[in-house]
């Protein structure tokens, strides 16, 4: 999992990246979204529920001939653009262990039972002993917690997302279905609502290697999950510190605050190898344009920081050439 947030590691050195360019032919396939407010309905202005909206999942789906993408040589990934749809999914899509990615869905469960709006706190939850305890194992990542302590909803999300809190992933199961086996029904009921029909959730943390998925299913999540303006808010803040302890934790997700990048999730484990669910705008004459994609399995067997390295690499390689890209697909469109 995610470097454990007593034992920061320095920022990655990313290297020099190509950027490519295509002449593209799009179809008119557009995505929905809303930054600060604004309804990024323009291309096409199809609403959350439109069909057309969510075939960008399917591989080639929106684009009449595939990008020339530099996609990551192994592993899987997914990409998706606003008003273009699918990028195209590259590796098989057989279901792989995820890692931390898990907590997206667990944000996304949590946020759907207790809605939170946009720059507010929430509901209060008081950290049990259990959280408190686990906030100190050397085996995994974890956030400070104090037992008896009680911490806004918005501050559980940060120290779950941030750090990649496994403690703290744990603590909303229990609040919010009495038990970790419990929500992770929850998890997979959700999941199943998404369309995700190749991912299966064991836990709210992703420790275990038995909650898989796929780089198609982790996209569907992230399309929706993205349409919360409170959790665009929570995976955009560099940095949190921990109530009563007064520990500031910074973001594992290294390329956020580069080259557009404004979100998602990073996710290490052995068994997993590197894997980051990304999300990143391209301004175009004024209007930003969403691009979300995700990266998983590099590198793995390996030590887990040297495959979440791979991982940034490879989406920092994907997500500079689309950006790069993008402007020529969009104006073919005209």
């Amino acid at each position: 999992m995610s470097a454990n947030p007593r034992r920061y590691r320095p920022a990655l050195r990313l290297p020099a990246v190509l950027y490519v360019s295509a002449a593209l032919l799009v179809s008119s396939t557009a995505g929905w979204y809303t930054f600060g407010g604004e309804e990024l309905s323009h291309l096409g202005g199809k609403g959350p529920s439109s069909p057309s909206a969510a075939a960008g999942t399917e591989a080639g789906g929106a684009l009449s001939r595939p990008m020339d993408l530099p996609w990551p040589t192994e592993g899987q990934s997914s990409a998706e653009a606003e008003g273009i749809g699918s990028l195209g999914i590259r590796g098989e899509q057989t279901p792989v262990p995820i890692a931390s990615i898990t907590k997206v869905m667990t944000a996304y469960v949590i946020l759907t039972d207790h809605p939170m709006p946009a720059g507010e706190q929430g509901k209060t939850v008081t950290a049990d002993q259990q959280a408190a305890d686990e906030s100190y194992s050397p085996t995994e990542s974890t956030a400070p917690l104090m037992a008896g302590h009680a911490y806004t909803q918005r501050q559980l999300l940060e120290l779950m997302m941030l750090p990649s809190g496994n403690n703290v992933a744990r603590l909303l199961a229990r609040w919010d279905a009495g038990s970790q086996e419990e929500f992770a029904k929850k998890m997979n009921k959700a999941a199943a609502k998404l369309g995700m029909d190749r991912t299966i959730y064991t836990g709210a943390s992703g420790i275990e290697p038995s909650t898989k998925s796929t780089a198609a299913d982790q996209l569907k999540l992230a399309r929706a999950v993205m349409k919360n303006e409170a959790f665009r808010q929570v995976v955009a803040t560099p940095t949190t510190t921990a109530p009563g302890v007064g520990v500031q934790i910074r973001n594992s997700n290294r390329l956020l605050g580069q080259d557009g990048v404004i979100g998602l999730k990073t996710g290490s484990s052995t068994p997993a190898g590197g894997n980051l669910m990304w999300a990143a705008t391209k301004e175009i004459e004024g209007t930003p344009h969403l691009i979300l994609g995700v990266v998983l399995h590099q590198q793995a067997g390996t030590n887990p920081t040297q495959a979440m390295a791979a991982a940034f690499n490879a989406s920092h390689t994907l997500i500079t050439a689309i950006r790069s890209a993008l402007p020529l697909a969009l104006a073919g469109r005209q």
